[in-house]
């Protein structure tokens, strides 16, 4: 059975930062390109940023550039979003999921995978 489980959210003051982190059962994450999402109650979920499958190809919504980091933990198979200068707007629950990708070019587009159970971040003084 497929499964993303996403890990590190929590309380953190504005300025600060969080690291998330996506890990995977039931296959190897880094066979695919990976994306972060997040959602508040009453909204879409949106996309927040994604990493081709070698990790040579990023993309993050205009929102977060500049303040949040996607990577591959290859040791760990594992994909980690550094969050930096956090905002209140940043709160949300925080999904990863495999995402479309042409080579190295990855594209923000959920693979159609259940949505594993998410992190909540939380971003206040």
């Amino acid at each position: 059975q497929l499964q993303l489980v996403e890990s590190g959210g929590g309380l953190v003051q504005p300025g600060g930062s969080l690291r998330l982190s996506c890990a995977a059962s039931g296959f190897t994450l880094g066979d695919y390109a990976i994306g972060w999402f997040r959602q508040v109650p009453g909204k879409e979920r949106e996309g927040v940023s994604c990493i081709s499958r070698r990790g040579t190809g990023a993309k993050y919504a205009d929102s977060v550039k500049g303040r949040f980091t996607i990577s591959r933990d290859v040791a760990n198979d594992t994909v980690v979003l550094q969050m930096t200068s956090l905002k209140p707007e940043d709160t949300a629950i925080y999904y990863c999921s495999r995402v479309a990708a042409s080579q190295e070019i990855c594209f923000m587009t959920p693979h159609g995978d259940s949505w594993g159970q998410g992190t909540q971040v939380t971003v206040s003084s």
